[in-house]
Parts: C-alpha cells; sequence; structure tokens
C-alpha cells in the first residue's frame, strides 16, 4: 500500500478502487511501521456511503473489529450517510474519567497502601462478578439507560458539580430504551458500578510535570497532586447491543443498495429504521457507561475519605467510542454529520459552545491514559483541529493478549512495578500478564505525534503510583 508523507506528522493513502474519500493518518514513521494491518481498514472505512473529508486515523491506531481502532470517520447524514456499530465498537462509550485530590503526593503518603488495599477491596472488577448498584429489576435499569450519570446523581451517587464537567452533562439525550434487547439488559443488570476485565483500570496518579500553568489551574490540576483516573465501558451491555445491530445492519444493506469492502462494516443510513434504531440502543449504552464510572467515581471517593480524609473532585469524563450527530463544515458549507470515533477522543478548542462555562476558555480536558505502570496525559482541544476535533485515546495495543502473556507471568510483573514504587491490586494473574507495558505502543510517542500533527496541546503528565486491574 502506498503511504505519502505530507508532514513530519501526516500521511496519505490516496483513492483508489472503491474508496470514495482518502486515508489520512495521523503518526510518526516509527509509529506507523506497526499498524500495516490497521491501515488496510483505513481504506476499507473510505468506501461507506456518505463519507466526508477523509478516512482518519490516530497515532495510535491498531487493528479492531471493521473499523480501525483508532479511527475517525464522518458521514453526511443528507447525502445517504451511514452509521456503522463497527465504528463505534462492542464497547459503547468506554472512556475515561479523572478525578483530583486535595492533596499532594506528599500528605497522602502514608495512606496510600491503606488507600489501594480499600480500592482494592471495593472495586467490583473481572469479567462478570459484581457491582456497586445491585439495581435488582428493569425498572430501575431503564432510569439508567434513559439517564446515565444525571440519574446516578439524584439517586445519591455522586455530587451536582459532576454533571457540569462531564462530556453531554452526563447523560445523552436521545437514548432509546426501546432499542436494547432482552439479553443486553440481562446481562447490563448485575454490572453497573464495576470496572471489568483486560484494558481497564483504576489507578491512583500524581501530577508529575505541567506543560501548561494557567490551562491546567482551570482543569484543577497542580504539580505533585494525587489523582484518580478510571478507565472503563458499558460491559456486556454495550457489546451484546453491538453484536445484535450488527446482525440487523448486515441483514438490512441489501435493501439498501449498499455493499461494503468487509462485513464487520455493517451499516444502514443514518435517517432508517435501523440507523436510528442503533443510535437510539448506542446512546442507551453510553449512559450505562457514565453511570458505569460515576459509580466507580463515587467509590474512589468513599475509600479515599475513609483511609485518608481526602476530597476527591471531578476534572472530566469523556467516552473514545462513540458515534455523535455534530455540525461541522465541510468544503465550507455547514453539514450534519454522524462522527464515528472509535478508539479516539473529541478534543473540542477553546470557545466551543458544547463546552461548560468554566472551560470555554481553555478547551476541553482530552484523557489519555497509559497502559499499566507508564505515564497518562490530560491534553486540551485546540483551534482547527483535524478530524472534527479528534484526537488520540492512548497507548495502543501492539501484541496480542495471547503474545503479551507468553513473554511476562503476572506475578513477575507485580514485582517488577512494585519495585518501582507502583503499588498492584489485581483479581488475575493471567490478565495482568495480558496487560504488561510491553503490550502497547509509548503513549508519549502517540501524544507527541497527535500534538505534532495539530490535533490537541499537552496540558500536564500524570505517573502511576497505584493500579487496580481486574
Amino acid at each position: 500500500m502506498e503511504v505519502v508523507e505530507e508532514d513530519p506528522y501526516r500521511f496519505r493513502i490516496a483513492r483508489r478502487a472503491r474508496m470514495r474519500v482518502p486515508g489520512v493518518v495521523f503518526a510518526s514513521r516509527d509509529l506507523l511501521s506497526h499498524a500495516e494491518k490497521a491501515l488496510e481498514q483505513v481504506v476499507n472505512v473510505a468506501a461507506l456511503p456518505g463519507i466526508v473529508g477523509a478516512s482518519y486515523a490516530m497515532p495510535d491506531v491498531h487493528w479492531g473489529y471493521g473499523f480501525p481502532i483508532g479511527g475517525v470517520a464522518a458521514t453526511d447524514v443528507a447525502d445517504g450517510g451511514v452509521v456503522s456499530p463497527g465504528g463505534v465498537g462492542f464497547d459503547i462509550s468506554c472512556g475515561v474519567r479523572l478525578l483530583a485530590a486535595d492533596c499532594d503526593r506528599t500528605a497522602i503518603g502514608p495512606a496510600l497502601p491503606a488507600i489501594m488495599d480499600g480500592l482494592g477491596q471495593d472495586t467490583p472488577r473481572g469479567a462478570v462478578t459484581g457491582a456497586v448498584w445491585h439495581l435488582g429489576s428493569d425498572r430501575l435499569l431503564e432510569r439508567v439507560l434513559a439517564g446515565g450519570s444525571r440519574y446516578a446523581v439524584e439517586e445519591g451517587h455522586g455530587e451536582d458539580g459532576d454533571l457540569r464537567r462531564c462530556e453531554d452533562d452526563g447523560a445523552v439525550a436521545d437514548a432509546d430504551t426501546g432499542q436494547v434487547g432482552a439479553r443486553a439488559r440481562e446481562r447490563g443488570l448485575g454490572q453497573v458500578g464495576s470496572l471489568g476485565s483486560g484494558n481497564h483500570f483504576l489507578e491512583v496518579q500524581e501530577v508529575a510535570e505541567v506543560y501548561d500553568e494557567p490551562v491546567a489551574a482551570a482543569f484543577g490540576l497542580a504539580l505533585g497532586q494525587v489523582c484518580v483516573m478510571i478507565h472503563c465501558g458499558s460491559r456486556g451491555l454495550g457489546h451484546q447491543i453491538c453484536s445484535d445491530h450488527v446482525r440487523a445492519m448486515d441483514r438490512a444493506m441489501r435493501r439498501y443498495g449498499i455493499e461494503v469492502p468487509d462485513r464487520q462494516l455493517a451499516c444502514a443510513p443514518v435517517d432508517s429504521p435501523e440507523g436510528r434504531a442503533y443510535l437510539g440502543a448506542m446512546a442507551a449504552a453510553a449512559n450505562y457507561a457514565r453511570a458505569n464510572r460515576q459509580l466507580l467515581g463515587e467509590l474512589s471517593r468513599r475509600v479515599f475519605r475513609r483511609e485518608a480524609g481526602v476530597r476527591l473532585t471531578l476534572v472530566y469524563d469523556v467516552s473514545h467510542n462513540l458515534a455523535k450527530i455534530e455540525e461541522h463544515e465541510v468544503d465550507a458549507t455547514p453539514r450534519t454529520l454522524c462522527v464515528h470515533r472509535k478508539g479516539a477522543t473529541r478534543a473540542l478548542p477553546p470557545g466551543h459552545p458544547d463546552l461548560p462555562a468554566d472551560l470555554r476558555g481553555v478547551g476541553q480536558p482530552v484523557l489519555i491514559p497509559g497502559t499499566m505502570g507508564t505515564c497518562s496525559y490530560v491534553l486540551t482541544g485546540v483551534p482547527r483541529g483535524e478530524a472534527f476535533h479528534s484526537t488520540c485515546h492512548g497507548a495502543g495495543r501492539e501484541k496480542s493478549r495471547h503474545q503479551a502473556a507468553r513473554g511476562v507471568s503476572g506475578r513477575e510483573l507485580r514485582s517488577r512495578l512494585e519495585a518501582r514504587g507502583i503499588a498492584v491490586r489485581a483479581s488475575s494473574w493471567r490478565g495482568l500478564a495480558e496487560e504488561t507495558p510491553e503490550a502497547y505502543k509509548d503513549v508519549s510517542a502517540v501524544v507527541e505525534a497527535s500534538e505534532g500533527a495539530g490535533l490537541c496541546r499537552r496540558v500536564v503528565r500524570l505517573v502511576p503510583l497505584g493500579v487496580v486491574k481486574g
């Protein structure tokens, strides 16, 4: 495949065969060298009906289901634009929540072991077991699906101020709970307020470096401050919704005269019954994911308050697996687009009307988790950001879980991390080994490429003090 370097962090794949738009990849040469399989998916996405601009890939791009993880694509709703569940992924509204403590590392130091023990004992995690909130009835699940973090806060799981610092004020407005099937409901009933497994985590961190003090201060962050980062999504409910609607769209494509190069790109026009049904169910799953992170954030607050008398304040909560209906200019013409971000984070610039008033002057906090034992970043959106105001979402996997587990044992990895002063609370040795830092790209290189490409700007760097894994 011919990939042409246009700028140091921007590469282009010219239109060919069925591509309706070119491919644009934001990356360094080194990051690009590990992405050949994913670039084939960038090309496939460029064939979607109604796609505009380009099929974009972020610096952390890697192979996924249909779309690459780290892929961004927007379709024009008025011009036959489609929505594709593969452009969101199975973990709908997977995202990151960051909370900041009212103290620094020095003040919390003696209490850190007790905090980590409390978080390890109290956090439900793993593939199936447990949840913070035992809903007990489909009626309460309906309220979570419709109300997201807002409903959780109404029920006492949070503070009113949390909603101002949450994407969409804590809930997507157009959720259609009637499009969430019985199996998805069954899977979601007992998991709201649980971490899950895989690359999901709850991490205690320290602000190790500040690149922009005024913006960091606006976010509520300062050098040495202790933070909690939570990375999780919509659990089994979101996975089931994706599976159900992929099947429905696969059956419907012929009716709409749609052909795609890969059946995993199953899609339907945004304004079709199938398209509207998926977007309604996806919004419900997004609300579930936000309630999930809200509950885990409250759990963290309780542990910090109980063990150290420390208060946690929400910095921001943002998803990186979602499709949104947004207004953007394309060829100097305003258009209504369905913007798919799969493993990519919305990065709104200063002045954007969707930002809360206290952030409008500085831009949106963009939360970029590293891998276990490596640093994480908080970025901000920039004016004229490309790819519909999108940027990376994390380090990006480079080795399969099987390959990772062959290279190190869970016990060995924990010993290595704890020798560096990072407390580890894991529920599975195998799960821990699968998430070894060597399985991922260098998150600092990913962030450097994202900033170099003009997608975002660094605000602070965080380093881990302790991690809870499923």
